[in-house]
């Protein structure tokens, strides 16, 4: 299939597009071709230096060498190419153009908003958000600016670009690809992750060429558009499979047939599937390609197979048209071609060879898939597959073949997928392996059913959903199987985000094992080796790190203390704060115990948000403030959970003081939202957005001076000049430049966090900020 020299080309070409997140990696990958060439160069002459007579003697007996190494030539040439293909990843990053639309985003550097029209073509079939709101792909070509009377203000301007836009989800309900809409609201740039751990949307978006997002507030259609397309298909499957099977069990067929990309899976359903290590059920991937292809396949098994091959490509081609043309799916779809032409050819295919060979294919095509996680594990998955599952098979022959099979191809995937999850996510699921032995026969089931009912489907809607009727009870089945292993206590550990030089550690210990002998025999070895690289350091940290760490979240002050393998969390803002700013952030660092907690109640209804962080992390003392009823039945929901953990519930008074080895929490007042923290010999104050009349009270009632200032934007004029602290911390930028400027010239540093991020302290340090001066980390020089 592929030679030794084009193998080392191919590797070259991706370790190339691999080391553009390296400065200089594309003259790193250049030394690597050189020192290739000259390790290749000395091995040759070595083979030809003048042999004695004795071992011309004793050659004649020998038989002749069957390898010969990769010549200087073809060292030389991988690393050009992977010179190269650092070029050519710069060139295919994308970048806005002159009118793209998110160069007309206005600055948000006052709290006025901007409403715009926007005109343009819908791209893609809406789904529904987390916050039940339709979201959608725009291709803009008109923007218009509102005027205070809600009237456009005239002065159209051509666009381009795409846009990330969400709507009312009864405006999404109907929309479909290629129709023409106009849609007001308001144009935002995307923020990068402003925490450790937090999802980084910016990022999200480049990688779909979006440079912009639209908040909209209402939708007129223009144009309906095309009435038929490969949506209409994929909308006709999902109805069908939904009619009589119902909710969640529909929408569960559907995706493990089209992806859950392409269909609206409940939220709570998806993140089961993800918690418990099943997500790639989920992904439409090889496994339906499988079925597809072996449906097909067996379906014609008596025609020509000239047939055979036309058929199946063209029910390759449909699935890639319905699932969509996302990294895992292409790398199925190209890998069934594959086996395609091996059919053809009457020969095997090499799947390791046909893997790298799709690979390169792929990031030819497109080298951002290089920074794809899909793409990413995906091929990790593949690899596992093809050179540690008989291995790993081989070892359970005491086992029936059968239930072999089902343990060794989970661990293959996990063996290979776990070092990159716990570099990307922080977290173990402790069930995974046995939820993937006991679920795979319904998954098999369920995934050749949903092809089969999808198939039926597209011919008639009534054969289709009779066909997906009879997988009620196989999905019902795995839905409970799930939900039951989440429920089981201890489902994840999070063991911190290792580094990606602890990552690339284990990588190679893996290689080891597969490719040298003396590795394979101490595998156990090896598996020692690679735990320990993960959990010394982090017991080494755990035990030695004391870190002040304020989240950006928002109007409320969120503080995390790590003190030596003590965490105390004060505060919880609103509910998206605890599920998508604090959890993250615990889990990043590895931390699976709250030590101490504190409910200040800065703002009101944030008990929502403790709830979801006490269904994930158990707390073993929880102090709360419940000045008002509201808080108290909020409270209720609070000591329930906490009971389940048996954790302590203890009220918060106002003057109490609250200690937690080198830590004092103290609230001041009871009316005005103020805050004190002792740590060391640090003094913080967190102020609440308070009233004129309070503001004075709190400047002239006998305040001690605090070294870190914590409020609203609105305070911050009054209270740096008032207080002097060294350090002062707002949540955004949202000054008059006059005021920012004065400020800016104080004494006191100033810290943003929604521009800077989180704010990060440790007493023998300076205050660091999460978001650093930005670095091009895809610079090849």
């Amino acid at each position: 299939m592929i030679q030794g020299s084009g193998v080392i080309i191919c590797l070259f070409y991706i370790l190339g597009l691999l080391l553009t997140a390296v400065p200089w990696g594309g003259f790193c990958v250049v030394i690597l071709g050189v020192a290739g060439a000259i390790f290749s160069r000395q091995k040759r002459v070595k083979q030809r230096k003048i042999p004695t007579k004795k071992e011309n003697s004793q050659a004649l007996t020998q038989p002749l060498p069957q390898s010969h190494p990769i010549s200087s030539k073809v060292w030389l040439a991988a690393g050009i190419v992977g010179l190269l293909a650092t070029f050519y990843f710069q060139l295919r990053v994308p970048q806005p153009a002159k009118n793209d639309v998110s160069q007309f985003v206005p600055s948000n550097n006052n709290n006025q908003e901007q409403l715009f029209i926007v005109r343009g073509e819908v791209l893609s079939t809406p789904r529904v958000t987390r916050n039940q709101r339709g979201q959608f792909w725009l291709e803009a070509t008109q923007l218009d600016e509102v005027k205070s009377d809600s009237s456009a203000s005239g002065t159209s301007k051509g666009v381009g670009g795409k846009l990330y836009v969400t709507v009312p989800i009864l405006q999404a309900t109907g929309l479909h690809p290629t129709q023409q809409v106009a849609v007001t609201g308001i144009l935002y740039k995307p923020q990068p992750a402003l925490n450790p751990g937090g999802y980084d949307f910016q990022k999200f978006l480049r990688q779909e060429g979006t440079f912009a997002g639209l908040s909209g507030r209402q939708m007129s259609i223009l144009d309906e558009g095309k009435q038929w397309g490969w949506w209409k298909v994929r909308e006709q499957i999902v109805r069908s499979q939904v009619r009589w099977l119902g909710v969640p069990e529909g929408p569960l067929v559907s995706a493990m047939v089209l992806g859950s990309k392409a269909v609206d899976l409940p939220y709570d359903i998806r993140d089961w599937f993800t918690t418990i290590g099943l997500a790639h059920a989920l992904a439409a991937s090889g496994f339906q390609t499988s079925l597809i292809l072996g449906v097909v396949l067996g379906l014609t098994s008596r025609a020509k197979r000239g047939t055979q091959i036309l058929l199946g490509s063209a029910a390759l081609l449909i699935f890639l048209s319905l699932a969509g043309s996302i990294a895992p799916v292409v790398r199925a779809v190209i890998m069934g071609f594959a086996a395609l032409i091996g059919l053809g050819l009457k020969r095997k295919v090499k799947q390791l060879g046909a893997l790298l060979i799709v690979a390169v294919l792929m990031l030819l095509f497109n080298p951002q898939w290089i920074w794809d996680l899909g793409f990413q594990l995906s091929f990790l998955a593949t690899f596992g597959l093809i050179t540690t599952a008989t291995p790993i098979n081989n070892r359970l022959q005491w086992l029936p073949p059968s239930i072999a099979s089902l343990i060794s191809v989970p661990i293959a995937a996990i063996i290979w997928t776990l070092p990159l999850t716990l570099h990307l996510f922080s977290v173990v699921s402790n069930y995974s392996l046995i939820v993937n032995v006991l679920s795979t026969p319904l998954i098999s089931i369920i995934s050749l059913g949903g092809v089969m009912s999808a198939l039926a489907s597209v011919v008639s809607s009534d054969i289709g959903s009779t066909l997906a009727f009879a997988l009620y009870y196989p999905t019902h089945w795995l839905i409970q199987l799930v939900e039951f292993f989440v429920n089981l206590p201890g489902k994840t550990v999070a063991v911190g985000s290792i580094s990606t030089g602890q990552m690339l550690a284990i990588y190679g210990l893996l290689i080891l094992v597969l490719l040298v002998n003396w590795w394979q025999k101490r595998w156990f070895f090896a598996g020692a080796l690679a735990l320990g690289l993960i959990f010394i350091p982090l017991w080494h940290t755990t035990n030695n790190l004391f870190r002040v760490t304020l989240l950006a979240s928002g109007q409320e002050p969120v503080v995390v203390i790590q003190n030596k393998g003590k965490i105390t969390l004060i505060n919880s803002g609103q509910e998206e704060t605890g599920t998508l700013t604090i959890l993250p952030f615990l889990k990043q660092q590895g931390i699976n115990k709250i030590d101490l907690a504190i409910a200040s109640n800065f703002q009101p209804k944030n008990g929502t948000a403790w709830i979801k962080i006490l269904q994930e992390l158990p707390i073993a003392t929880f102090y709360e403030y419940s000045p008002t009823q509201e808080n108290n039945m909020a409270s209720l929901g609070i000591q329930k959970e906490l009971q389940n953990s048996k954790g302590i519930y203890k009220p918060l008074s106002v003057g109490q003081q609250v200690n937690a080895d080198s830590i004092v929490v103290q609230l001041l007042n009871n009316k005005l939202p103020i805050l004190q923290l002792q740590v060391v010999n640090q003094n913080w104050l967190f102020v609440g957005d308070i009233e004129p009349t309070e503001l004075r009270q709190l400047t002239t009632g006998g305040i001690p001076r605090p070294q870190v200032l914590w409020c609203s934007n609105r305070l911050l004029k009054e209270l740096v000049p008032a207080l002097q602290p060294q350090v002062a911390i707002a949540p955004s930028t949202n000054l008059e430049p006059k005021t920012l400027s004065e400020l800016q010239q104080s004494q006191t540093k100033l810290f943003f966090t929604g521009r800077d991020g989180a704010i990060q302290w440790t007493p023998n340090g300076q205050f660091e900020a999460f978001i650093q001066v930005p670095e091009n980390k895809t610079s090849t020089l």
